[in-house]
């Protein structure tokens, strides 16, 4: 297992866009969120290496290494060209990837003091690894879930309460946000992240958390990279093409920016870096790189982000944690500067691909990682430029054990594809500001990172 994360900051191209202001204040004020100082520090530092705490450590080793493994059964019923491997990253309580940066903000806010984190989940592995974290390390967990998820998954929540977390529906009837909404942003992650951004700023010792694409949680994430490059090297094997579903970033980060970092170390040209989003919210294949809200209150600061924009009311699909309007800061870089590709799934074929792979390697994906193994599959049977000459590395981030409910009606044939509505896009990123053309200064020398809680070391 990994001792150290391993940033791509070293590595870009050049520095990531400064944020702006929240809209309507003067440069350095509305920023609401607190983080502590080892985050600020792992957002900003172009440092390359960052030891991984030993509580922390401790904690992957109930989970960690996950495996990998050349995935011949779904090779064979895809008529692949190339081998397929497969990094499996749900054999922990949460289910998925996300418990490898939840264990590491779990135990920097509680060396910072706090008591409470408060969180908003889409398809809830977000919410489940948090609480499983503050469970671990001593703290009460608040977690606002998307309503339609929890009402198509309740035993997502069931597993929460079981952790310990406090688990509400959003829209909830607990803060203003959502009693302001008009119906727009209802059933988005986009408001649920709002409210727990409200809900935590009203509570004494508590704090917003979120864990997906943020540059310390894509950090926190590295460890799938870092081990998927040894394993691969024990193995004999080279890849070409790395994939990973991207939502906000975070285990497409985690499995693509290691192999990044290790190309522009040594010289070498990377492998191709594809991510998989759902053709309900295609920020990186239709959206436009321009300064964001990331949540539905606003008041943090814009980022520079490719969205389709955060009031854009995203279509109801089985896409889960996929249905977020933006993507991270350092996904949306590299993406800008050519170096991410982008290929937009819908969910018929996402779900497709997993029931594939459930039936010729025994393991059920998540709808998320479905979108990753579909894109998997075409750069495994295409030859040429558009596909792969060597291999295929994808993420398979979480289990889909409590997605039956979208495999049920897979197998009715129940679903179909809505596309988003060209004119909606249109609206919601008009009047965006576009990176390289904004208006605004920007919020200083912690622009982005929030301001850290007293007391972090």
């Amino acid at each position: 297992m990994p001792t150290r994360w391993r940033s791509v900051l070293p590595h870009l191209d050049e520095p990531l866009p400064e944020d702006l202001p929240p809209e309507g204040t003067a440069a350095g004020s509305g920023v609401h969120i607190n983080l502590p100082m080892e985050l600020v520090r792992q957002s900003l530092q172009t440092r390359e290496f960052w030891d991984i705490p030993q509580e922390v450590a401790d904690a992957y080793r109930s989970f960690r290494p996950t495996p990998l493994w050349r995935a011949r059964g779904f090779e064979a019923a895809i008529g692949a060209r190339v081998p397929v491997w497969v990094k499996y990253e749900g054999g922990n309580v949460s289910g998925s990837h996300k418990l490898n940066t939840a264990l590491a903000q779990a135990y920097y806010y509680k060396r910072a003091g706090v008591r409470e984190l408060v969180t908003g989940t889409g398809a809830g592995q977000w919410g489940t690894a948090l609480a499983a974290a503050c469970a671990m390390f001593g703290l009460r967990c608040t977690v606002f879930m998307v309503g339609s998820s929890l009402a198509k998954k309740p035993y997502r929540g069931v597993l929460m309460r079981l952790l310990g977390a406090e688990v509400h529906a959003s829209p909830s009837g607990l803060t203003e946000v959502a009693a302001a909404d008009d119906g727009s942003r209802g059933n988005s992650l986009t408001l649920a992240i709002g409210e727990a951004v409200e809900y935590a700023r009203g509570r004494e010792g508590a704090a917003f958390c979120i864990g997906s694409g943020e540059t310390y949680s894509i950090l926190h994430q590295s460890v799938i990279g870092l081990e998927c490059e040894e394993q691969l090297a024990a193995q004999d094997a080279e890849v070409d093409a790395v994939v990973g579903a991207v939502g906000a970033g975070s285990n497409f980060g985690g499995i693509a920016l290691p192999f990044f970092a290790s190309a522009r170390s040594a010289g070498r040209r990377p492998p191709r870096l594809v991510a998989a989003e759902s053709a309900a919210s295609p920020k990186l294949s239709r959206g436009v790189y321009a300064y964001d809200k990331t949540d539905a209150t606003g008041t943090g600061p814009r980022e520079a982000m490719y969205t389709i924009g955060s009031e854009y009311r995203i279509p109801d699909s089985h896409s889960g944690g996929l249905r977020y309007h933006g993507a991270a800061k350092v996904v949306s870089a590299l993406r800008h500067s050519g170096r991410v590709d982008a290929v937009a799934v819908g969910q018929v074929d996402a779900l497709e691909a997993g029931r594939l792979f459930t039936v010729h390697e025994m393991v059920l994906p998540a709808p998320e990682s479905g979108h990753a193994l579909a894109v998997a599959a075409r750069l495994a049977c295409q030859g040429g430029q558009d596909g792969a000459e060597r291999g295929v590395l994808v993420c398979l981030s979480g289990h889909g054990y409590l997605d039956l409910g979208a495999y049920q009606q897979l197998l009715a044939g129940e679903l179909s594809d809505r596309d988003p509505d060209p004119a909606g896009l249109r609206a919601a990123m008009s009047a965006l500001p576009l990176v390289g053309e904004r208006t605004r200064g920007p919020l200083g020398a912690v622009a982005g990172a929030g301001a850290p809680i007293g007391g972090a070391l």
